[in-house]
């Protein structure tokens, strides 16, 4: 069972100490240089490094604010998809600003295009984030380390929390060799999720968190293993997935008129949030839903809410702003 987000703020001693990140870790500390080798296990595949990575490939934007936090977005060498502006505080734009863009050109729902060679070329010496056409077994055959989110690992997590944020820090902690840095930024973490997380006064509402495809098409839905689930839960309200033990699901405009949620957040990769808007209150029969009809929408960049990263925390400071009761 999940801790409770209210003890959270009393492991940080905890967790600086186990490290444990990337689902169950091994790590080893014998031979090499300094604490290397480093071996964790990365969706299911040991990932060992014998030095820290200084040539870094970014395929997804999930890993900029551990990065960032532990002072070595200066390692990434190029990045691809979509970094946008509003995520990331001004030291962190400029980091990013001065990374070789390989392209950010992504499909309709926001995953990454890019050919295999665009990347190899590269040379780097560590990949985070897996697209469909850059598994582990293909880097890995010319020798090439791959990370992903541990929630976006085909198993995901199987009760995510505001602790595998705190978790993957300690990792890449390991990995750079930035332990006490990971230490500093997980306390600092867990500070915010005990202030934010504070009980909100007044009736609870009930909620949805969804992925609508722009333009018309399929409407995604985020049930009980995502972690748009602890920050509705964490904002005070009641997820109208809870029920629903998938990380991700198709959802028709039927099923969100029987579940009928109070307030609706809205994710989008990047563009014009009234565009993520109106695919949402142009389904047939939105009107019926009383988040559309009484405007209670929050349309919110996706790394706010997935995976788990310490943008989550941004994202449930603005849900918990849009809707406090």
């Amino acid at each position: 069972m999940r801790r409770p987000l209210a003890v959270l703020a009393a492991s940080a001693s905890v967790l600086a100490l186990t490290s444990c990140g990337l689902g169950a870790s091994e790590r080893s500390a014998s031979g090499g240089s300094g604490p290397y080798p480093v071996t964790v296990e990365n969706c299911g595949a040991e990932v060992t490094f014998d030095a820290a990575p200084e040539e870094v490939v970014l395929l997804k934007s999930a890993a900029v604010p551990y990065l960032a936090r532990l002072g070595v977005l200066d390692r990434v060498t190029a990045r691809a998809g979509e970094y946008p502006r509003d995520y990331y505080d001004d030291a962190t734009w400029a980091a990013l600003e001065d990374i070789p863009a390989l392209t950010g050109k992504t499909d309709a729902s926001g995953h990454l295009l890019i050919s295999k060679e665009v990347v190899i070329d590269q040379e780097p010496d560590l990949v985070l984030g897996e697209i469909d056409n850059l598994g582990r077994d293909t880097l890995g055959a010319v020798g090439i380390p791959l990370i992903e989110e541990p929630a976006m690992c085909p198993r995901g997590l199987d009760d995510p929390g505001f602790d595998d944020i705190t978790d993957q820090m300690s990792t890449y902690g390991e990995v750079f060799d930035r332990r006490d840095e990971a230490t500093a930024a997980n306390a600092a973490i867990e500070q915010r999720v005990a202030e934010l997380s504070a009980p909100a006064g007044g009736e609870r509402r009930t909620a949805a968190v969804l992925y609508p495809t722009v333009g018309g098409g399929v409407t995604y839905a985020y049930g009980a293993r995502s972690m748009a689930h602890p920050i509705l839960e964490a904002a005070g309200l009641d997820d109208v997935f809870a029920d629903t033990d998938e990380r991700v699901f198709e959802v028709t405009a039927e099923e969100l008129i029987g579940r009928d949620p109070d307030v609706l957040v809205l994710l989008h990769s990047a563009g014009d949030p009234d565009q993520v808007v109106a695919a949402v209150t142009g389904l047939p029969g939105a009107d019926s839903i009383t988040a559309v009809r009484e405007g209670e929408l929050l349309p919110l960049l996706f790394n706010y809410v997935e995976p788990p990263t310490p943008l989550a925390l941004d994202g449930l400071a603005q849900v918990r702003a849009r809707f406090a009761s």
